[in-house]
């Protein structure tokens, strides 16, 4: 965090000076606007991500300006060029006696060649500035930081419902020299001769708006009007906002979304308001976080799926009390009907928690015999994948989801952004952290769950084997794994959970387990009623300790507060400004 700037900044009397990274803002004691300093962390994400994507996008659209340049010069090389030039010509040779004496054709000359002369100066490319979309922004403080921190920027828009919070984002956007440019007292606005020769006036930065969130996006989600990122940051759920957020956006754009309802998301406690939010049932087991952002991803999925678009999952994360997800958004029918391959319902079994998906549907890809052209089929998948009871201990199914299936990350988008933060570390408080989440996702396996040793130990009333143990014996049985962002001491691999038992059939075969101690009618007898189809092999395996393994997660930042979580919501103001009206 800078302090530089902070001397010179005059705090009035009943506010704060609130500084992250280089930004400053004042907070109110009449708590007018919702901050929470915890968020720093996710502050300083989606600058990052955000940055990374906007060079990315950047690099595309220059090697398509490029292109076109190309394909140009092989036209002009062609003699095209000339061809229409020579036709022009001839053409106004026809019609010269009609035109009067200032329009003869040395005028047409010079202008060809004024022309020819201001591609030329033209062709260097400009580098593409976005426009960012701040539905919920509270203090401001996040698009002051976008503003401010990412070069690729051409302006901010931040908008909030509650008056109170627009005038705290005015009070702080020009706190930060980021609103619009006082206008010339010396320039006449009001003569008409005078405007005409004046430029747009600079609306700043970072640009304010006061309105409602929906309306604001539905307004921008025409194909010229449409913004570059949207990034929706709510207190609670972001549900009623996903729909406008994914037809604002352009192509290629991203969508930043948090949800802070783990509450609703990642137990089973409120299953009717997950699926009245986000159109799918929870699930109650230890990889409930990892769950909680399928259903997020599902949303966007079946939202974007409506207008012909579909999503590319960027990072997908679960932090703290939130999950927080970076999404681009396309537009190709062919993609919107694989969709239904990457959704899938899951049993899970409410004893030994094991998991079973059943995928909505399948991709049949059949080559042409002549032409060997690929034409893809898309069928209904068989079910369901399970009998009433689980294989593995004979519990009861829930059934959760319809959730995403697919890939929760990229991992080149990823490693850009570590390498980002590798060149930029003191521009982020809490780059440790970053570090070492990021590289953990990014070496997590395209595969639905984690699980955690020390949870089937308990299930097999068991001493818990060392994780690399774990590792190790999937890794001999030809299996590969990987850790988990999501829970620390989780792994995630390709096999089956009856796979994963097996393990630990043959783990308990060296570490007994004291039968008398076990009930009758516990889970363990019946997991260990089953002999394991092989023997397990312990034998430490070289790739069981990865670089993610090395690092230190620092998975939650030192407490600024006591008593830390999500925070008091802020209050509207309009009790307060009713108040106000009655005296």
């Amino acid at each position: 965090m800078s302090d530089a700037g902070c001397s010179s900044i005059t705090v009035p009397e009943g506010f704060t000076l609130h500084t992250e990274n280089t930004s400053h803002i004042l907070i109110s004691s009449k708590e007018e606007a919702f901050l929470n300093p915890v968020q720093e962390f996710n502050r300083d994400l989606s600058v990052a991500c955000i940055r990374v994507w906007s060079e990315e996008l950047n690099r595309e659209k220059e090697t398509k300006w490029k292109q076109a340049q190309e394909r140009r010069a092989k036209r002009e090389a062609g003699g095209e060029v000339k061809t229409e030039q020579a036709k022009e010509q001839k053409k106004a040779k026809t019609i010269e006696p009609s035109i009067g004496p200032e329009d003869d054709s040395p005028r047409d000359t010079l202008a060809t060649g004024s022309t020819s002369e201001g591609s030329k100066r033209e062709a260097l490319y400009r580098p593409h500035k976005f426009v960012l979309l701040e539905a919920l922004s509270a203090t401001g403080l996040r698009s002051i930081r976008y503003a401010k921190e990412i070069p690729l920027v051409r302006f901010v828009i931040a908008n909030d419902l509650s008056a109170s919070a627009t005038a705290a984002m005015k009070r702080n956007v020009e706190l930060n020299g980021l609103g619009p440019s006082s206008p010339d007292p010396a320039v006449n606005t009001s003569s008409s001769a005078a405007s005409e020769h004046q430029p747009f006036p600079d609306r700043g930065k970072v640009r304010i708006n006061e309105g409602d969130a929906c309306a604001l996006m539905y307004n921008h989600r025409t194909e010229k009007t449409r913004v570059d990122v949207v990034d929706l940051d709510p207190y609670g759920t972001a549900a009623p906002f996903i729909d406008g957020a994914v037809q604002c956006v352009n192509d290629g754009g991203l969508l930043c979304v948090t949800c802070t309802d783990l509450s609703v998301l990642a137990t089973t406690n409120y299953h009717e308001k997950c699926f009245s939010n986000y159109g799918g049932i929870p699930l109650k087991a230890e990889y409930c976080h990892e769950a909680a952002l399928r259903l997020v991803l599902n949303t966007l999925s079946t939202s974007a799926g409506r207008y012909g678009r579909y999503i590319e999952p960027l990072l997908c994360l679960s932090i703290d009390f939130y999950v927080r997800l970076f999404v681009r958004v396309h537009s190709a029918p062919i993609e919107v009907k694989k969709t239904a391959s990457k959704t899938a319902m899951y049993y899970i079994c409410q004893g030994c928690q094991s998991f079973y998906e059943q995928p909505l549907g399948r991709i049949v890809e059949k080559a042409h015999e002549r032409t060997g052209n690929v034409n893809l089929q898309f069928k209904t998948q068989a079910g369901p994948p399970v009998p009433q009871k689980c294989t593995e201990c004979g519990s009861a199914l829930h059934v959760a989801g319809p959730m995403w299936s697919g890939p929760l990350h990229n991992n080149s988008f990823i490693s850009k952004v570590l390498g980002h933060l590798e060149s930029n570390q003191d521009r982020y408080s809490t780059a440790v952290r970053m570090k070492g989440m990021l590289t953990v996702a990014n070496e997590e396996l395209h595969v639905p769950f984690y699980f955690t040793p020390s949870r089937i130990a308990g299930f097999f009333h068991s001493v818990c084997p060392p994780l690399d143990d774990v590792a190790s014996a999937l890794l001999n049985a030809g299996h590969i794994v990987s850790r988990s962002h999501a829970l620390p001491g989780s792994l995630k691999t390709d096999a089956t959970r009856q796979d994963v038992h097996d393990i630990f059939r043959s783990w308990v075969k060296t570490h007994p387990v004291r039968m008398d101690k076990v009930s009758e009618t516990a889970l363990a007898r019946q997991l260990l009623a089953k002999e394991a189809r092989a023997e397990a092999n312990f034998t430490r395996h070289p790739r069981s300790v990865t670089q993610a393994s090395k690092v230190k997660l620092v998975r939650y930042q030192q407490n600024p507060t006591p008593n830390w979580g999500p925070g008091t919501k802020a209050g509207s103001g309009t009790k307060r400004k009713r108040e106000e009206e009655n005296e």
